[in-house]
């Protein structure tokens, strides 16, 4: 089985995951990273040289064609579930947990960091909530079809693992 980890920048997924693989013991899979390893330099660099667009169609590639093993936790991007079939694919290949949290947690969690993410190194404070606020709403059809929707504030690997019925 495939747990999908997704969510907006920030929320945690990548954090969730490594925890909540390390409690399972199985196979841990940062899609950002494991996109990183294939081109060759980092999703920021791959973003200014080649576009979103480009940076999208790896994405879905490697998501749907990655070598998954039977127990596997996905850490995916935040706009992953939003582009071609990826969230369907998701659903049909795995389990699908949306990690919720308000663009004010949000923002205040990706302050610190917006020179390695592309989409939001050069707004100042409003401008990132005002972002975070209008891709929320742009990805919330998607997002919101995932199988489980968690609230990210305190989320814990032994909270999720229980709410995934793994005890």
């Amino acid at each position: 089985m495939k747990i999908f980890l997704i969510g907006f920048m920030g929320c945690g997924k990548t954090t969730i995951a490594k925890k909540l693989a390390s409690r399972l013991g199985c196979q841990l899979v940062d899609l950002d990273l494991e996109i990183e390893k294939t081109i060759g330099k980092n999703v920021a660099g791959y973003f200014a040289e080649h576009g979103e667009a480009a940076f999208r169609k790896q994405e879905s590639d490697l998501l749907k064609g990655f070598p998954y093993e039977d127990l596997a936790v996905v850490a995916t991007g935040g706009g992953a579930p939003c582009y071609f079939d990826n969230m369907d694919w998701m659903n049909a290949n795995g389990i699908t947990v949306y990690i919720n949290m308000p663009p004010l947690a949000l923002a205040k969690r990706l302050e610190g960091g917006k020179a390695k993410r592309p989409l939001i190194k050069d707004l100042d404070e409003a401008g990132l909530i005002s972002f975070i606020e209008q891709k929320l709403q742009e990805r919330a059809a998607f997002y919101e079809k995932a199988q489980l929707k968690v609230n990210g504030l305190g989320l814990t690997a032994e909270e999720l693992s229980k709410q995934l019925n793994f005890g």
